[in-house]
């Protein structure tokens, strides 16, 4: 759930391509304000955001990569930071339990402002600080799933990176907020589930106008990466059929959608005072399209999947979304339309995606006809090739590419377990060593 506030956009910015280190003071916010260059978490020129790096690991070699591509003409570089959400089971049936309080009890002290409760109390929540290099969100990430899986055992439970309860079991409460409560009255019968999981990747810009042209021209996009993240198939001890069935459930939410075209900035504002005019919303918090601008951070959030079981799938989608959203600030500075993708095909490529996964076909939208899955993705590696290398990523995101190639994704992996032993406990048993890293 995205916490209300205002973004603060456009601080001027250091020399683009100088590695800026900040002390390492906010582990309990992923997105902090303070002590950072600019007096925020991002800061501008030429219209890209560059973020303060946190000092949370060594240097990789696409530090050189990237410096190489900014020598060469690259001028513009976007942090880019995660959240991840949870859910807590039972280990020996895998039913989701209301264990979230007794987990962040066993929460280390320093790392507990980076961990955090979500809706119901069988999730728990982490977010990664803001950063230009994948190195800092891989470590971070690491560091915050592993701790969550000692807590977890410490608490008795499991902790796994899963779209949705696999198997069916009592309802667990809502945690204890007002404005859950107010959720509850209004919607009833759209909130009972084991827990719906996702993954929320924030990407740097400069200012909120630029922003909406983003997520125009990011739509037509992220059905494939939609099919990317599926991540589960079972629900109720059955395999439901989809390579998503979070989707499936999350889809009932009113303000689920993908992103409409927007005209601009006062176009998106006005849409968010109508939908909450109209009931379907409580406030901008339950914006739930597939992309949105945060309501906290000067950034574009690109929501669209399941949590993803490793750190290694993790840090490809994170890869892949910010240059995505790169690509998109290249293609608006040249003054380069956006696709204006028909909506209801967009949902149809979105439901194909939830439905097939990774392993299926998908709907291309440049064109409207079926196509693998994979060679789908190719394109789209294909489109931001450009700035995967200009960050230095392209190589860690084409070996990341060929691990998923090999293993299948999430949904992929489940089934394949589960048609080895027919134990719905071997596959959360195999969820939780790939959440730990």
């Amino acid at each position: 759930m995205v916490r209300s506030g205002s973004p603060t956009w456009g601080r001027p910015a250091p020399q683009v391509g100088v590695l800026v280190a900040s002390p390492d003071r906010h582990a309990g916010q992923p997105f902090s304000r303070a002590d950072t260059v600019g007096n925020g978490p991002w800061t501008t020129r030429h219209g890209a955001a560059v973020g303060a790096e946190r000092t949370v690991s060594a240097m990789s070699g696409s530090v050189a990569e990237r410096e190489r591509n900014t020598a060469a003409g690259g001028t513009d570089l976007f942090t880019v930071g995660v959240e991840e959400e949870f859910l807590l089971v039972d280990p020996h049936t895998g039913a989701a339990v209301p264990a979230v309080d007794l987990v962040m009890d066993q929460v280390p002290a320093e790392l507990r402002g980076q961990v955090q409760r979500e809706f119901q109390t069988s999730q728990i929540e982490i977010g990664s600080p803001p950063g230009l290099e994948l190195s800092s969100i891989r470590h971070s990430l690491g560091v915050l799933r592993a701790a969550l899986a000692d807590a977890a055992e410490r608490a008795g439970v499991r902790v796994l990176a899963i779209g949705t309860g696999p198997v069916d079991g009592p309802v667990p409460p809502v945690v204890d907020k007002p404005r859950f409560d107010r959720m509850i009255e209004r919607f009833r019968l759209l909130v009972p589930g084991p827990g719906n999981n996702g993954m929320h990747v924030h990407v740097g810009i400069p200012d909120p106008d630029t922003g909406v042209q983003v997520l125009n021209h990011v739509r037509p996009w992220l059905p494939i990466l939609h099919a990317v993240t599926t991540n589960s198939p079972f629900a109720k001890g059955e395999d439901t059929g989809y390579a998503s069935w979070r989707s499936v459930e999350w889809e009932r939410w009113p303000s689920v959608a993908p992103s409409p075209f927007l005209a601009s900035h006062e176009h998106y504002q006005r849409l968010i005072r109508q939908l909450i005019a109209s009931g379907v919303m409580l406030d901008e918090g339950m914006l739930y399209w597939y992309a949105r601008l945060s309501a906290k951070y000067p950034t574009v959030e690109i929501r669209i999947g399941d949590v993803c079981p490793s750190v290694d799938d993790a840090v490809l989608v994170a890869a892949l979304v910010r240059a995505l959203v790169a690509t998109a600030m290249t293609d608006i500075a040249a003054g380069r339309a956006a696709l204006r993708t028909d909506h209801h095909l967009l949902v149809a490529a979105h439901w194909r995606a939830a439905h097939d996964g990774l392993e299926g076909e998908g709907v291309d939208l440049t064109d409207g006809e079926l196509r693998p899955t994979w060679e789908l993705l190719e394109k789209l590696v294909d489109r931001v090739r450009p700035d995967l290398a200009r960050h230095g990523d392209l190589d860690q995101v084409t070996d990341l590419l060929g691990g998923l190639r090999r293993h299948g994704s999430g949904a992929a992996r489940q089934r394949a377990v589960f048609a080895r032993t027919g134990r719905m406990v071997d596959v959360v048993e195999d969820l939780a060593r790939q959440t730990r890293g």
